[in-house]
Protein backbone atom coordinates (compact mmCIF):
# COMPACT_ATOMS: atom_id res chain seq x y z
CA UNK A 1 0.00 0.00 0.00
CA UNK A 2 1.26 3.50 -0.62
CA UNK A 3 -0.03 6.73 0.70
CA UNK A 4 -2.28 8.80 -0.59
CA UNK A 5 -4.44 12.16 -0.03
CA UNK A 6 -8.34 12.45 -0.31
CA UNK A 7 -9.90 15.64 -0.78
CA UNK A 8 -11.97 15.12 2.72
CA UNK A 9 -12.76 18.60 2.79
CA UNK A 10 -14.94 19.07 -0.08
CA UNK A 11 -17.33 16.48 1.68
CA UNK A 12 -17.28 17.83 4.88
CA UNK A 13 -18.09 21.46 2.96
CA UNK A 14 -20.97 19.33 1.22
CA UNK A 15 -22.37 18.57 4.91
CA UNK A 16 -22.45 21.68 6.18
CA UNK A 17 -24.19 22.99 3.01
CA UNK A 18 -26.58 20.63 2.80
CA UNK A 19 -27.09 19.51 6.46
CA UNK A 20 -28.87 16.19 5.61
CA UNK A 21 -30.54 14.74 8.15
CA UNK A 22 -28.97 11.54 9.65
CA UNK A 23 -31.92 8.88 11.60
CA UNK A 24 -30.28 6.97 14.79
CA UNK A 25 -31.48 4.16 16.12
CA UNK A 26 -28.73 3.62 18.76
CA UNK A 27 -26.63 3.31 21.54
CA UNK A 28 -29.13 4.69 24.89
CA UNK A 29 -25.21 4.74 27.09
CA UNK A 30 -24.16 6.84 23.74
CA UNK A 31 -27.36 8.52 22.09
CA UNK A 32 -26.47 12.33 23.39
CA UNK A 33 -22.89 12.02 21.92
CA UNK A 34 -23.92 11.01 18.78
CA UNK A 35 -26.45 13.65 18.30
CA UNK A 36 -23.94 16.11 18.93
CA UNK A 37 -21.03 14.73 16.51
CA UNK A 38 -23.50 15.08 13.99
CA UNK A 39 -24.46 18.11 15.24
CA UNK A 40 -20.89 20.00 14.94
CA UNK A 41 -19.85 18.16 11.98
CA UNK A 42 -23.00 20.25 10.24
CA UNK A 43 -25.63 17.70 9.37
CA UNK A 44 -29.23 17.20 11.54
CA UNK A 45 -29.72 14.52 13.97
CA UNK A 46 -33.08 12.39 13.96
CA UNK A 47 -33.00 9.79 17.03
CA UNK A 48 -36.82 8.47 16.95
CA UNK A 49 -36.80 4.74 17.49
CA UNK A 50 -41.02 4.00 18.16
CA UNK A 51 -42.18 1.48 15.83
CA UNK A 52 -44.87 3.53 15.00
CA UNK A 53 -42.74 6.26 13.50
CA UNK A 54 -39.04 4.68 12.35
CA UNK A 55 -40.78 3.87 8.42
CA UNK A 56 -42.18 7.21 7.89
CA UNK A 57 -38.65 8.98 9.51
CA UNK A 58 -35.96 7.32 7.37
CA UNK A 59 -38.33 8.13 4.63
CA UNK A 60 -37.51 11.92 5.57
CA UNK A 61 -33.72 10.97 6.42
CA UNK A 62 -30.38 11.04 4.16
CA UNK A 63 -28.96 7.86 5.82
CA UNK A 64 -29.79 5.40 9.16
CA UNK A 65 -27.50 4.71 11.08
CA UNK A 66 -28.36 1.44 13.35
CA UNK A 67 -26.23 0.56 16.61
CA UNK A 68 -26.89 -2.51 18.34
CA UNK A 69 -25.49 -1.65 21.98
CA UNK A 70 -28.22 -1.42 24.15
CA UNK A 71 -30.56 -3.79 22.13
CA UNK A 72 -33.64 -5.74 22.84
CA UNK A 73 -36.36 -7.45 20.57
CA UNK A 74 -38.26 -4.71 20.22
CA UNK A 75 -35.40 -2.12 19.11
CA UNK A 76 -33.85 -4.66 17.07
CA UNK A 77 -37.42 -5.05 15.04
CA UNK A 78 -37.43 -0.99 14.98
CA UNK A 79 -34.09 -1.24 13.33
CA UNK A 80 -35.79 -4.03 10.68
CA UNK A 81 -39.00 -1.66 10.11
CA UNK A 82 -36.40 1.64 9.64
CA UNK A 83 -33.93 -0.15 7.45
CA UNK A 84 -36.45 -1.77 5.16
CA UNK A 85 -37.91 1.84 4.48
CA UNK A 86 -34.38 3.62 3.82
CA UNK A 87 -33.65 0.86 1.47
CA UNK A 88 -37.02 1.50 -0.18
CA UNK A 89 -36.09 5.16 -0.54
CA UNK A 90 -32.50 3.99 -1.48
CA UNK A 91 -30.26 5.95 1.21
CA UNK A 92 -27.12 4.15 2.99
CA UNK A 93 -27.54 2.03 5.84
CA UNK A 94 -25.10 2.07 8.44
CA UNK A 95 -25.13 -0.53 11.17
CA UNK A 96 -22.55 -0.64 14.33
CA UNK A 97 -22.40 -4.05 15.44
CA UNK A 98 -21.53 -3.14 18.86
CA UNK A 99 -20.79 -5.97 21.55
CA UNK A 100 -20.73 -8.43 18.56
CA UNK A 101 -19.11 -11.46 20.05
CA UNK A 102 -19.98 -11.06 23.36
CA UNK A 103 -23.36 -12.65 23.78
CA UNK A 104 -25.54 -15.41 21.46
CA UNK A 105 -28.18 -13.08 21.82
CA UNK A 106 -26.17 -10.03 20.38
CA UNK A 107 -24.59 -12.16 17.68
CA UNK A 108 -28.17 -13.50 16.88
CA UNK A 109 -29.51 -10.25 16.14
CA UNK A 110 -26.88 -8.55 14.41
CA UNK A 111 -27.16 -11.43 11.94
CA UNK A 112 -30.96 -11.06 11.45
CA UNK A 113 -30.55 -7.79 10.79
CA UNK A 114 -27.69 -8.38 8.12
CA UNK A 115 -29.70 -11.34 6.66
CA UNK A 116 -33.89 -9.24 6.55
CA UNK A 117 -32.49 -5.80 5.73
CA UNK A 118 -30.31 -4.15 2.80
CA UNK A 119 -26.90 -2.99 5.21
CA UNK A 120 -24.64 -0.79 3.21
CA UNK A 121 -21.31 -0.03 5.85
CA UNK A 122 -21.06 -2.79 8.51
CA UNK A 123 -18.84 -0.88 11.31
CA UNK A 124 -16.94 -2.16 14.44
CA UNK A 125 -13.51 -2.99 16.39
CA UNK A 126 -11.39 -5.63 15.43
CA UNK A 127 -12.82 -8.33 17.29
CA UNK A 128 -16.54 -7.50 16.31
CA UNK A 129 -16.20 -7.79 12.83
CA UNK A 130 -14.25 -11.29 13.09
CA UNK A 131 -16.87 -12.40 15.03
CA UNK A 132 -19.29 -10.86 11.90
CA UNK A 133 -17.29 -12.77 9.75
CA UNK A 134 -17.71 -16.18 11.49
CA UNK A 135 -14.42 -16.55 13.60
CA UNK A 136 -14.42 -17.78 17.14
CA UNK A 137 -13.99 -14.76 18.94
CA UNK A 138 -15.18 -13.42 22.20
CA UNK A 139 -15.55 -9.77 22.42
CA UNK A 140 -14.83 -7.83 26.22
CA UNK A 141 -18.38 -6.31 26.47
CA UNK A 142 -17.85 -3.82 23.80
CA UNK A 143 -14.25 -3.37 23.93
CA UNK A 144 -12.03 -4.85 21.30
CA UNK A 145 -10.72 -8.77 22.01
CA UNK A 146 -7.45 -9.47 20.69
CA UNK A 147 -7.96 -11.04 17.38
CA UNK A 148 -4.65 -12.22 15.96
CA UNK A 149 -6.01 -12.93 12.26
CA UNK A 150 -5.00 -10.52 8.86
CA UNK A 151 -7.80 -7.90 9.46
CA UNK A 152 -7.72 -6.89 5.83
CA UNK A 153 -8.15 -10.07 4.59
CA UNK A 154 -11.40 -11.01 6.39
CA UNK A 155 -13.25 -7.01 6.23
CA UNK A 156 -12.31 -7.97 2.44
CA UNK A 157 -14.22 -11.13 2.51
CA UNK A 158 -16.99 -9.66 4.63
CA UNK A 159 -17.66 -7.55 2.28
CA UNK A 160 -17.59 -9.20 -0.84
CA UNK A 161 -19.93 -12.06 0.82
CA UNK A 162 -22.38 -9.42 1.97
CA UNK A 163 -21.97 -6.73 -1.18
CA UNK A 164 -21.44 -4.05 1.48
CA UNK A 165 -18.54 -1.68 2.71
CA UNK A 166 -16.52 -2.80 5.97
CA UNK A 167 -15.18 -0.34 8.17
CA UNK A 168 -13.17 -1.90 11.17
CA UNK A 169 -11.90 0.93 13.51
CA UNK A 170 -8.17 -0.30 15.31
CA UNK A 171 -4.77 1.49 15.87
CA UNK A 172 -5.32 1.35 11.76
CA UNK A 173 -8.55 1.78 10.58
CA UNK A 174 -9.71 -0.42 7.67
CA UNK A 175 -12.34 0.66 5.01
CA UNK A 176 -12.93 -1.77 2.07
CA UNK A 177 -15.46 -3.19 -0.51
CA UNK A 178 -14.01 -5.89 -1.19
CA UNK A 179 -11.70 -4.45 -3.95
CA UNK A 180 -10.72 -1.15 -2.74
CA UNK A 181 -9.18 -0.65 0.37
CA UNK A 182 -7.95 2.36 2.35
CA UNK A 183 -5.91 2.30 5.63
CA UNK A 184 -6.53 5.33 7.78
CA UNK A 185 -3.62 6.01 10.42
CA UNK A 186 -4.84 8.86 12.31
CA UNK A 187 -6.08 9.15 15.80
CA UNK A 188 -5.03 8.86 19.13
CA UNK A 189 -4.75 6.47 22.17
CA UNK A 190 -6.91 8.50 24.11
CA UNK A 191 -9.85 7.99 21.93
CA UNK A 192 -10.47 4.93 23.57
CA UNK A 193 -10.41 6.47 27.45
CA UNK A 194 -13.55 7.74 27.10
CA UNK A 195 -17.27 5.99 26.17
CA UNK A 196 -18.65 6.35 22.66
CA UNK A 197 -16.15 7.11 20.08
CA UNK A 198 -17.04 4.24 18.04
CA UNK A 199 -20.61 5.05 18.44
CA UNK A 200 -19.77 8.61 17.44
CA UNK A 201 -17.43 7.00 14.39
CA UNK A 202 -20.44 5.28 13.25
CA UNK A 203 -22.52 8.26 13.22
CA UNK A 204 -19.87 10.12 11.22
CA UNK A 205 -19.88 8.01 8.26
CA UNK A 206 -23.80 8.10 7.97
CA UNK A 207 -23.40 12.03 7.35
CA UNK A 208 -20.72 11.38 4.80
CA UNK A 209 -22.28 8.50 3.16
CA UNK A 210 -25.81 10.93 3.31
CA UNK A 211 -23.52 13.28 0.49
CA UNK A 212 -21.06 10.59 -1.03
CA UNK A 213 -22.48 7.69 -3.58
CA UNK A 214 -18.77 6.21 -2.96
CA UNK A 215 -19.33 4.47 0.05
CA UNK A 216 -16.33 3.44 0.26
CA UNK A 217 -14.24 7.10 0.03
CA UNK A 218 -17.45 8.27 2.36
CA UNK A 219 -16.48 6.19 5.28
CA UNK A 220 -12.53 6.67 5.01
CA UNK A 221 -13.18 10.59 4.84
CA UNK A 222 -15.73 10.47 7.95
CA UNK A 223 -12.93 8.58 9.87
CA UNK A 224 -10.51 10.96 8.88
CA UNK A 225 -12.43 13.69 10.20
CA UNK A 226 -12.65 12.05 13.50
CA UNK A 227 -9.61 11.29 14.03
CA UNK A 228 -7.38 14.38 12.89
CA UNK A 229 -9.86 16.24 15.24
CA UNK A 230 -9.34 13.60 17.94
CA UNK A 231 -5.37 14.44 17.39
CA UNK A 232 -6.31 18.50 17.62
CA UNK A 233 -8.31 18.01 20.70
CA UNK A 234 -5.38 15.56 22.69
CA UNK A 235 -2.72 18.93 22.18
CA UNK A 236 -5.45 21.05 24.19
CA UNK A 237 -6.18 18.12 26.92
CA UNK A 238 -5.25 17.41 30.41
CA UNK A 239 -7.70 14.18 30.22
CA UNK A 240 -10.47 12.44 29.15
CA UNK A 241 -12.70 14.72 30.48
CA UNK A 242 -11.28 17.96 28.37
CA UNK A 243 -10.67 15.59 25.69
CA UNK A 244 -14.54 14.74 25.26
CA UNK A 245 -14.98 18.49 25.45
CA UNK A 246 -12.50 19.48 22.80
CA UNK A 247 -13.35 16.76 20.49
CA UNK A 248 -16.92 18.48 19.60
CA UNK A 249 -14.71 21.99 19.26
CA UNK A 250 -12.39 20.24 16.94
CA UNK A 251 -14.71 18.53 14.80
CA UNK A 252 -16.62 22.21 14.55
CA UNK A 253 -13.57 24.15 13.50
CA UNK A 254 -11.93 21.78 10.83
CA UNK A 255 -10.92 23.21 7.75
CA UNK A 256 -9.41 22.33 4.60
CA UNK A 257 -5.61 23.14 5.79
CA UNK A 258 -6.20 20.78 8.37
CA UNK A 259 -7.78 17.98 6.59
CA UNK A 260 -4.97 17.87 4.16
CA UNK A 261 -1.63 18.51 6.19
CA UNK A 262 -3.03 15.91 8.87
CA UNK A 263 -4.50 13.00 7.14
CA UNK A 264 -2.81 9.68 7.23
CA UNK A 265 -4.27 7.24 4.21
CA UNK A 266 -2.83 4.43 2.70
CA UNK A 267 -4.35 2.61 -0.06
Amino acid sequence: MKKIKLDVYTLLKKIRDTKPVVHHLTNWVTIYDCANIIKVIGASPVMSHAKEEVAEMARLASSLVLNIGTLDREFIESMKIAAVSANQKGIPVVLDVCGAGATQFRDKKSFELLDEAGIDIIKGNVSEIARICGEDIRTRGVDAAEVVKDMIGLAKELARKRECIVVVTAKDDIVTDGSKTYVIKNGHPMMPSIVGTGCMAASIIGAFAAVEHDLVYASAAALVCFEVAAECAVKKSSGPGTFKEKLFDCIFHLDKKILDKMQKIEA
